[in-house]
């Protein structure tokens, strides 16, 4: 462990002999002492998504067991309502407590809502009403929780550093996710959903003593520098222990060019991923209202079948991710970049939306949309967390809160509105809105090219002043 344990060195070239380093190395461009705080991080977020993932079908099975695949789209502009004031509350918030607190305290709210659901259960609140209110509170959990973890571990390095360990970090989370998924396969059937909800909290509760014992190690080795501290090291140790700046996450989002634009990517692309997950939802619920109506399946009723679909189709696409993220993610960002790396998710999802308009079977759907989510959760994810690198604490906490919760349902909003129109008065096939997609990507990919020429102006800004960020 003492090989692990010397000092993170900006833009150290390094290269570790021994055999951890040179295994981490597969993975990322990780240098002499970087590993500890990396493999924290990805601790961290391994628990993180694994949690998401145990509860992550219970979302669609409580939903579509009472109500229709048209209602589940149509949830996306009531979680897009209430993240504004969401978000106003984080930035408040943020403004008012160190960073360790924020993350507590905000983690704490929604393990005290899965409690919550269970005592809902328990007086026999309706499953289709407890499967309403959930299906929006988890939209916006698992939004959050993330956006602040990624907060966080932008405001733990520096640019030049951290484009290299993020894809080491996020690791822990395309590790976490199928581990997730595949707790619920096994837990689902003995327990039943609602108990499940009770394991994801008690797993965020060690993510919150992970998070403070990273901000003491962080703040410990700031102290500890050999020399003592630098003013510029004085003023980061000083920054990392107070509030953020007044000021919210919308407002920091629109007076900047560079962070408009990534939101409107992002809103965009969830537009396109609602779209694609109505489809598979579509298409899923069909075939088992079928089955259970021939008498296909004894002993399980629709949710525990589509339950058992989605568990399965989120086990692939983890695989999938992990796959992506081990061997492909640290490499693309070496030879293309940050910002060359966002053109691979709307590419692949051009020819995959183009091959669904010729016919839209379950086999297809779910391989398109597994290799589709497989990149997003693994390329796109590392790839939106590093274009944050580049921009001031603020807007590492309160914009990228903004852009990743806000923006995405905004997107899954102008989803629902069109699968709105399209069911009701339209009669549209699952083919035709494959076509409405891919129109999307290819404004996508315009939009994508505006983010890349402002990302480059971004970082040339923080390379002329590292201390800006």
């Amino acid at each position: 462990m003492a090989a692990l344990a010397s000092t993170e060195v900006r833009g150290t070239s390094i290269v570790p002999y021994n055999l951890g380093y040179r295994f981490l190395r597969l993975f990322a461009d990780i240098r002499q002492g970087e590993a500890p705080k990396a493999l924290l991080l990805a601790a961290n977020v391994f628990l993180i998504l694994m949690a998401y993932y145990i509860i992550k079908p219970v979302r669609d099975a409580l939903l579509l067991a009472a109500k229709t695949p048209e209602f589940k789209s149509y949830m996306g502009a009531a979680q897009a309502i209430l993240l504004i004031f969401v978000i106003k509350g984080f930035s408040l918030l943020s403004s008012k407590v160190a960073r360790q607190v924020l993350i507590t305290w905000v983690t704490l709210f929604f393990i005290s809502n899965l409690v919550l659901f269970n005592i809902l259960d328990w007086v026999q609140v309706p499953m289709g009403t407890i499967g309403i209110v959930f299906y929006i509170w988890i939209g916006m959990f698992n939004l959050l929780v993330v956006a602040q973890f990624w907060g966080f571990a932008n405001d733990l390095y520096l640019e030049d550093i951290g484009k290299r360990i993020f894809p080491l970090i996020w690791l822990g989370g395309t590790l976490g996710a199928p581990l997730g998924s595949k707790i619920n396969t096994w837990l689902v059937k003995p327990l039943g959903v609602y108990p499940l909800m009770l394991i994801c909290g008690g797993i965020l509760v060690v993510c919150i003593f992970m998070t403070v014992f990273i901000h003491k190690r962080e703040i410990r080795k700031l102290t500890e520098q050999p020399g003592g501290l630098t003013p510029a090291l004085e003023r980061r140790k000083k920054a990392q222990e107070e509030p953020l700046k007044r000021g919210g996450g919308f407002r920091l989002v629109f007076k900047s060019r560079y962070l408009l634009l990534v939101a409107l990517v992002i809103g965009i692309y969830n537009f396109i991923n609602a779209n694609g997950e109505y489809m598979i939802g579509k298409v899923i619920s069909n075939i088992a209202d079928k089955l259970i109506k021939e008498g296909t399946i004894v002993g399980l009723d629709k949710a525990q079948v589509v339950d058992g679909f989605f568990a399965n189709y989120q086990f692939l696409t983890s695989i999938l991710t992990i796959v992506i993220q081990l061997f492909l993610v640290s490499r693309i960002f070496k030879w293309v970049g940050i910002s060359g790396a966002l053109l691979f998710l709307p590419l692949i999802s051009l020819f995959g939306y183009a091959l669904i308009t010729f016919g839209a079977t379950l086999v297809l759907l779910k391989w398109v949309k597994s290799i589709e989510n497989g990149t997003d959760y693994s390329l796109m994810n590392t790839t939106k967390g590093a274009l944050f690198l580049v921009t001031t604490r603020e807007e590492k906490y309160k914009a990228k809160a903004a852009i990743d919760t806000f923006f995405v349902r905004g997107g899954d909003t102008l989803a629902a509105l069109a699968v709105f129109l399209g069911y009701t008065y339209l009669a549209a096939k699952v083919e035709g809105y494959a076509i409405l997609n891919v129109i999307l990507v290819v404004i996508w990919i315009g939009l994508v090219l505006m983010v890349i020429k402002e990302y480059k102006k971004q970082k040339a800004r923080v390379d002329a002043n590292p201390t800006a960020v």
